[in-house]
């Protein structure tokens, strides 16, 4: 039997993975994704998109007692494609346009003819993601200050 079928949790990273990098993806990415799509499916909205707000809740000292941080926006959107399948996309912002093909490629990703076009979105995303991370953390590393005790006394 295959593993997937009997322990969904490789299918539920997978989808998770991809659900988290399409938040990342910017708006054009998501269209370039779509037009490289030659059988477009048809695409009926279930809810939204829509832009709200949430609250952000921290903890002090990192876990600590909770408090509300404050609001963010966010957008999101749910839709069903032709063949049955539904896809769910929420990120921050308020671009409903981008959560709205979000949700369509989940939806997407779970027909086995499409997969193999929204997972190679996905890893395009993840490698500008990781590049970008990479140049922020080298320009951190650029203002770094080592500071360092000298030890009193004699020699």
């Amino acid at each position: 039997m295959d593993p997937i079928k009997q322990d969904g949790s490789a299918a539920v990273n997978g989808r998770k993975r991809a659900m988290e990098l399409l938040a990342k993806a910017s708006t054009e990415e998501l269209q370039a994704g779509w037009q490289a799509i030659k059988a477009k499916p048809k695409v009926h909205a279930v809810r939204g998109p829509e832009s709200g707000l949430v609250m952000v809740r921290g903890r002090i000292g990192g876990g600590g007692d909770a408090f509300n941080l404050g609001e963010a926006t966010v957008s999101r959107a749910t839709v069903r494609l032709g063949s049955g399948e539904i896809g769910h996309g929420q990120l921050l912002g308020n671009d409903r346009e981008r959560a709205r093909l979000a949700a369509v490629f989940d939806a997407l990703r779970q027909r086995p003819d499409h997969r193999q076009a929204v997972d190679a979105l996905v890893d395009a995303v993840e490698s500008r993601v990781a590049a970008e991370d990479r140049k922020r953390a080298e320009q951190t590393a650029a203002t770094r200050v080592d500071f360092f005790t000298m030890v009193r006394g004699d020699d």
